[in-house]
């Protein structure tokens, strides 16, 4: 178990890489949120439960930014089940708050990580990537070095995460591309919630 120290530094170093990839892609810092929410300060691999707490804070971040859209990671392939906590807290919340008028101009937007793809038929937005966005999400992710060598929930896969990120996007703009639609590098795919 880490200790509250080494949970504060590693949460330091985290929020450090997130910014630099804010600075990298050109979102300005003051627009990323570290919410510290209590159901990930175990100091261990397993979490905890969702709390209301948890819940409240995902709840008072919306109503402070009022935002036009989420984007969420739904992937519940994730061997480790912090996006599926994440996730919850998210759904929770914009249910709790769908009643308020600017949530009627609110979209949630789920996407998926390394592990796996929304089937074709699913998906509602893909975003085409040129090889110079594909560039600049590889060099974003590479940001995140305390995450970069090695997936640590792999299983059999031996790639690094962007490499699966990477493989991904281009099986789905391949996928497109075979159904007659236009040529790109890369695509990300998003499933829309509806609430």
């Amino acid at each position: 178990m880490d200790t509250a120290e080494v949970r504060y530094v590693k949460g330091l170093i985290r929020m450090g890489e997130a910014k630099s990839t804010c600075r990298f892609v050109g979102i300005p810092v003051e627009n990323a949120h570290f919410m510290n929410m209590p159901f990930y300060e175990t100091g261990t691999v397993a979490k905890k439960p969702l709390s209301e707490e948890d819940v409240k804070i995902t709840m008072a971040l919306i109503e402070e930014v009022k935002p036009h859209q989420i984007y969420a990671a739904g992937d519940l392939a994730d061997p480790h089940g912090t996006h599926k906590v994440c996730l919850d807290a998210i759904l929770e919340a914009v249910r709790r708050l769908k009643h308020k008028n600017f949530m009627k101009d609110c979209w949630v937007w789920l996407y998926r990580g390394a592990w796996a793809e929304w089937d074709i038929h699913e998906i509602e937005m893909a975003v085409p990537m040129s090889p110079d966005q594909v560039m600049k999400k590889r060099l974003g992710i590479f940001k995140h070095q305390s995450q970069k060598d090695g997936v640590v929930y792999q299983g059999t896969d031996s790639r690094e995460f962007w490499q699966r990120a990477e493989e991904r996007n281009s099986a789905t703009a391949g996928l497109y591309n075979r159904l007659g639609l236009a040529e790109y590098e890369a695509m990300e795919a998003f499933v829309r919630w509806r609430f």
